[in-house]
């Protein structure tokens, strides 16, 4: 015999659900904030290849990159502000 529904199972199915949405919506908008903003620093408006020439993908990785380690530092650092609050 089946075990009887939980409903606080569903619940949490739910609230797992929904924090792999805003997660989902997080790495996506970072996605297009990096695309955005390297793209319009490393890659000229008058396309004369189809491909990236090796300055743009230089620029590109190392823009990249660089995205990436401030991202990293400011959610380190929040996290730090959230610790120091929560103590208080």
């Amino acid at each position: 015999m089946p075990p009887p529904p939980n409903p606080q199972r569903g619940q949490q199915s739910s609230v797992n659900l929904q924090m792999a949405e805003q997660e989902l919506d997080m790495i996506t908008n970072l996605f297009n904030n990096i695309l955005d903003s390297c793209h319009k620093k490393c890659i000229q408006t008058n396309y004369s290849e189809g491909d990236l020439n090796k300055g743009e993908q230089v620029c590109i990785d190392r823009c990249v990159a660089k995205y990436f380690d401030v991202n990293t530092k400011v959610g380190l650092q929040l996290q730090k502000m959230e610790k120091v609050t929560a103590k208080k």
